[in-house]
């Protein structure tokens, strides 16, 4: 199989979908392996590593589309890239279509093979895809709170974890999942009041074993969240529904209860966002501020550690990407339950029973489109 790697053109994205060790393992496999020139150079990989390795260099992204049957990527393709893509041609990367009817009728036009990282699924229904990124936003989430929780950057002015003599900052944490659950484990080791709010009581139970006692657990219910919001210095968004738009917890009507200075982190926002002021941002132009809340929603927070974040990505795509390449997208897919949620769309059909919801578009079952 040819397999292109593009560089990634989202503003401010350094991540690249694969780094030379995998290609190495491709190429061995007995695959050709396109790369972008200067994919790898916002992750501290050179086309010279790619070369060493036998990766194949090429001057544009027209040449890596036009050239493999295969696209693996980072972050979903944008309207320059939309074009370039072909009928059948397997697109393994983050797509999160159920924040972007754009994004999706776009893919639907183009009849290619979409195959979401964030949508792969373990038995345990654990997302193996996700996990890493979901670790890198999780545990960035409270640094860019508190950055941003200084009065230089918009915020109160509060020391997340205070001094001696001084309170520490309240963090609210919606979610208990790999982003809540990384976000607490720093903020707590920062020294702030962590509470996680959760609508699973088993998990909840768990993460009061393992957490420090600085983190409190809540059953989310609005009214909890209502009261919590009201002493919070940062809210950090953790909210995942699989391939669907997640909930809002904290609508615009609750807001003006927040204090003034006061920061939301909504890690959520590559789903829509947990929190219903929350759009988009980039590293860029990163916050806004409404009611006097300063609003951080960059949708690629990974994207700022690139080289941590590039490795870790390549650890978990890496044995799905041969087992695509070794087997075909079709023997693939019906060989391996867990890449199989992974098939959103195919053919102009919609195999995500979250994504078809998001939009009213017609579903179908992914073994039905793959027969």
């Amino acid at each position: 199989m040819i397999i292109g790697v593009p560089r990634e053109i989202k503003p401010n994205e350094n991540r690249v979908g694969v780094v030379p060790s995998g290609v190495e393992l491709l190429v061995k496999n007995g695959h050709t392996v396109l790369v972008e020139t200067s994919a790898g150079n916002g992750s501290g990989f050179r086309d010279e590593d790619y070369v060493r390795v036998g990766g194949k260099i090429v001057a544009t992204p027209a040449d890596v589309y036009g050239g493999a049957d295969m696209i693996v990527k980072v972050k979903e393709p944008i309207q320059p890239e939309y074009a370039l893509i072909r009928p059948g041609q397997v697109l393994f990367t983050y797509f999160h279509f159920a924040a972007s009817r754009e994004l999706t009728e776009a893919i639907i036009k183009s009849k290619s093979v979409a195959i979401a990282y964030e949508t792969v699924q373990r038995a345990d229904r654990s997302l193996p895809l996700l996990i890493p990124m979901s670790e890198v936003a999780g545990r960035m989430a409270p640094q860019e709170g508190a950055k941003y929780l200084e009065k230089t950057m918009g915020g109160r002015g509060v020391l997340l974890g205070g001094i001696p003599g001084t309170r520490p900052a309240d963090v609210l944490v919606l979610g208990g999942g790999v982003v809540g659950t990384n976000a607490a484990k720093i903020a707590a080791g920062f020294g702030a009041r962590v509470t996680i709010v959760d609508r699973d009581l088993y998990r909840l139970r768990y993460l009061d074993d393992v957490m420090p006692r600085n983190v409190q657990t809540m059953m989310s219910t609005p009214h909890a969240i209502r009261e919590a919001i009201r002493h919070a210095d940062l809210v950090i968004g953790a909210v995942l529904i699989p391939g669907a738009k997640a909930p809002y917890l904290i609508t615009r009507d609750m807001l003006p209860e927040m204090r003034e200075g006061s920061v939301i982190v909504d890690v959520s926002v590559d789903q829509g966002g947990c929190i219903e002021t929350t759009h988009p941002t980039t590293h860029a132009d990163p916050t806004y501020v409404v009611d006097g809340v300063v609003h951080y929603c960059v949708a690629n927070m990974p994207g700022a550690v690139p080289f941590t974040s590039t490795i870790g990505l390549t650890n978990a795509t890496l044995p799905y990407m041969l087992q695509l390449a070794d087997h075909g997208f079709r023997d693939a897919l019906k060989q391996n339950h867990e890449l199989l949620p992974g098939l959103n769309v195919i053919d102009g059909m919609v195999t995500y029973e979250g994504v078809a919801e998001a939009f009213g578009m017609e579903y179908v079952a992914p073994e039905t489109a793959l027969a």
